[in-house]
C-alpha cells in the first residue's frame, strides 16, 4: 500500500465526493519520508484527518475498561508500554 498513490488518490476522491476521511498514517508506506510527508500534507490540506492505528482502535472500542482482557490484551501484545499501563491499572483495582 503506497501512501502517495494507493491512499492519497482514494482519499482525495472520497473528500471530493463529500465523505469525511480518516487516514491511518501507519497503515501504509512509501519510498522515503519526503514523499510520505508530502502525501500526508496533500491529504490533510484537502480535509483528511490523520491518525494512527492505536487511535483508530481506541475510537472504535470507546471504553477499554469493559473488555480489559480482550481489547486490552491485543494492545498489550503489540505495545509493551501499554502492558505496563494495564498492569498498574490492575494493581490499583485489588
Amino acid at each position: 500500500m503506497v501512501t502517495d498513490v494507493c491512499v492519497a488518490f482514494p482519499t482525495l476522491s472520497a473528500i471530493e465526493a463529500g465523505y469525511e476521511v480518516f487516514v491511518v498514517t501507519d497503515a501504509s508506506g512509501t519510498f522515503n519520508s519526503v514523499t510520505r510527508d508530502a502525501a500526508w500534507a496533500r491529504m490533510q490540506q484537502a480535509g483528511a484527518q490523520l491518525m494512527n492505528w492505536f487511535s483508530v482502535a481506541g475510537e472504535l472500542h470507546r471504553d477499554w475498561r469493559n473488555d480489559i482482557d480482550g481489547f486490552g490484551g491485543v494492545l498489550a501484545n503489540h505495545l509493551p508500554q501499554y502492558a505496563n499501563l494495564m498492569q498498574s491499572y490492575s494493581a490499583q483495582e485489588k
